[in-house]
């Protein structure tokens, strides 16, 4: 008997990098239950193989680059990172054989450190006082010194980031429910996930509304989100396109996964809870219009990827 949510008789893969894509999206049973003609669903990133929504654009560059020639024998992958994507980089690197190095704050989780460690890639640790913006600084400043040695894909302008998503994660969104996509919303980090499903819905689900999420401080606790006032405005977003803007507040997106934990079954990071608590007003403005339709969301990563050691297991010191 074939377990519940299990393929049977699923074709073998060459390489793990063959499951990137096709997670389940999910109906948020109570969150939002209590608007009438609304349904709130949200696509399960973390079930990707490296468990993020990082897996899609990170293979999307590499494997171009592997085909353009870009990254070939003798150089090693480098790009900024806060955690998601180098986890990303690091374990696609692994599969396919290419050498790895990854640029992060310092802060970054310890967990999301010693998973990249665990997949062999090599860390450079940036100033944590400067946030994203400081290792985006310095890996241009590593690629400038020595350009033969390294490919940088460089997350925040590569068109391949949100092609990933226009070509893969809308496409998945719309088809599994029929088109009926009313709005969709996703929070702003490198902003490939919100400007590519964005694109990809508008033509596969007509009259979408899209809308990003977007810390509503410049120090915040949203890992992985950019306020983008204050910060370097990655070269792929482009917020003419999108039909608005939805300001949280950490609280809100902490709570938010919370009780994402104790009410739906989904334990995510607070990314996660930001985007649903931004889907959920959304949801909220359709119902008091009187409007009826299904608001979708993207759920990036697993609360595992914020977890601190326990001091008894701290052996590895950054």
């Amino acid at each position: 008997m074939t377990a519940p949510g299990l393929r049977h008789g699923a074709a073998p893969v060459e390489t793990v990098a063959r499951l990137v894509g096709s997670t389940p999206l999910v109906r948020l049973r109570r969150i939002g239950a209590e608007l009438p003609g609304i349904r709130l669903y949200a696509k399960c990133e973390f079930m990707n193989p490296g468990g993020s929504v990082k897996d899609r654009p990170a293979l999307r560059m590499i494997e171009a680059a592997l085909q353009d020639g870009r990254l070939g024998p003798g150089r090693t992958l480098v790009d900024s990172t806060s955690g998601n994507t180098g986890v990303a980089y690091a374990w696609i690197c692994a599969a396919l054989g290419v050498r790895c190095a990854l640029v992060m704050p310092r802060n970054v989780s310890a967990a999301r450190k010693r998973i990249a460690q665990a997949f062999g890639a090599e860390l450079v640790f940036s100033d944590p006082l400067e946030g994203s913006d400081g290792a985006i600084r310095q890996v241009r400043e590593l690629v400038a010194r020595e350009p033969d040695r390294w490919f940088y894909p460089d997350q925040y302008g590569n068109p391949e980031n949100p092609r990933s998503h226009e070509l893969g994660t809308a496409v998945e969104i719309a088809e599994a429910l029929d088109g009926g996509v009313a709005a969709f919303v996703a929070g702003i980090g490198t902003s490939g996930t919100v400007m590519g499903t964005s694109r990809g819905l508008r033509a596969l689900a007509p009259g979408v509304r899209c809308h990003a999420v977007e810390p509503a401080e410049p120090l915040h606790g949203l890992e992985g989100l950019k306020h983008m006032e204050s910060s370097i405005v990655p070269a792929i977003y482009d917020e003419a396109e999108l039909d608005g803007k939805i300001s949280m507040p950490t609280a809100e997106g902490w709570a938010m996964a919370e009780r994402l934990g104790r009410e739906e079954g989904l334990r995510v990071g607070h990314s996660s809870g930001a985007a649903v608590a931004g889907a959920l007003q959304v949801a909220e403005r359709m119902a008091a219009a009187g409007e009826r339709g299904n608001v979708v969301t993207v759920l990036p990563d697993r609360a595992d990827r914020y977890f601190e050691p326990r001091r008894w297991d701290r052996r590895i010191t950054w």
